[in-house]
């Protein structure tokens, strides 16, 4: 009788669990359809806001009680005027996006996004500040991600792109296209060049005894090899090929920033905030934390996010990821 509901007991736990599993991928399928009908979102901070909450927070911890009810009945009076400002009326708006850079400039797609949804609202009293850190890298997708700021520069709203750490190579691509460059006094900003590297296994592979064949179809079509022996002709089709996108690059910059010396900056060098103000590369040494708080004296800054959808695997495999 015990072994019979022992027996019992089991089946009813692998059932259950058959179950509950069935359950989760139904609620993961339901879930999936439904972020494909919602979509990404915009989120919007308001720094404004933020910066008021900080101070009021060091003030209530530092003032008297009779100064802290005099200064919330302040902030209450020029909220209420605030809100029965007539529509449409009222301060200049600042549109803050953030951009961190990596080799693909992967953040170029949610940057079209929100380039696009500010340039749905933006008056040209406006402004958009763009906190860029970027090293550079591959130049197409960099290329696109300048392409994105060279939007709002065509609609005649004022870009002001703040550089605290870094703006390099395609970075600055990006940079360049501004109204205003600001930059920290020690971020590193230029590096005005093109590079190409690879290793080559191919002497490697002869000594072991291993063949490697390339076929291709077009007399350019692979300049350089991994594992087969390269040429100088090859070689030499490739530093052409760097020379024209350099060419490309310095063109580029010339379109934005006509006051900068080519000779002298388009060498590949970098240089830190001073040094780069000298040279034209930038407009101001300013951190970006300075800007924008004194922004908000006289307009509303507002930051923008763009957060994609996952779908419950990806954000799953997201969290494990986290994990490691």
């Amino acid at each position: 009788m015990t072994a019979a509901l022992v027996d019992y007991l089991l089946f009813a736990a692998k059932v259950l669990t058959v179950v509950l599993a069935l359950g989760l991928l139904l609620v993961a399928l339901v879930r999936s359809r439904r972020g494909r009908i919602d979509g990404d979102r915009l989120e919007v901070v308001d720094l404004n806001e933020k910066y008021r909450n900080m101070a009021r927070a060091l003030q209530r911890a530092s003032l008297p009680k009779k100064a802290i009810r005099k200064l919330t009945k302040s902030d209450r009076k020029t909220e209420k005027a605030r809100r029965k400002a007539p529509a449409g009326e009222g301060r200049r708006r600042v549109f803050v996006v953030d951009f961190h850079g990596d080799i693909k400039a992967t953040e170029v797609a949610s940057l079209r996004e929100l380039i696009t949804a500010v340039l749905m609202e933006a008056k040209p009293q406006d402004e958009v500040v763009v906190r860029l850190d970027n090293a550079g890298g591959v130049v197409t997708e960099h290329g696109l991600a300048a392409s994105q700021l060279a939007r709002v520069r065509a609609r005649q709203i004022p870009l002001t792109v703040a550089v605290d750490k870094v703006a390099a190579s395609g970075g600055y691509l990006m940079a360049c296209v501004a109204s205003k460059i600001i930059a920290a006094p020690f971020a590193a900003v230029g590096s005005i060049g093109v590079v190409a590297q690879l290793p080559n296994f191919h002497r490697l592979l002869e000594r072991s005894g291993v063949d490697f064949e390339l076929h291709t179809a077009g007399e350019y079509k692979r300049t350089l090899t991994l594992f087969g022996e390269n040429t100088e002709a090859g070689r030499e089709k490739l530093r052409q090929q760097l020379e024209d996108t350099h060419g490309l690059f310095k063109g580029f910059i010339q379109e934005y920033r006509s006051q900068v010396d080519l000779a002298k900056v388009a060498t590949g060098e970098y240089w830190y905030g001073a040094r780069a103000l000298a040279l034209g590369l930038v407009d101001e040494i300013r951190t970006s934390d300075d800007y924008l708080m004194a922004a908000t004296e006289d307009a509303d800054v507002l930051l923008l996010t763009y957060a994609a959808h996952k779908r419950p695997l990806e954000r799953l495999l997201s969290s494990v990821g986290a994990l490691r």
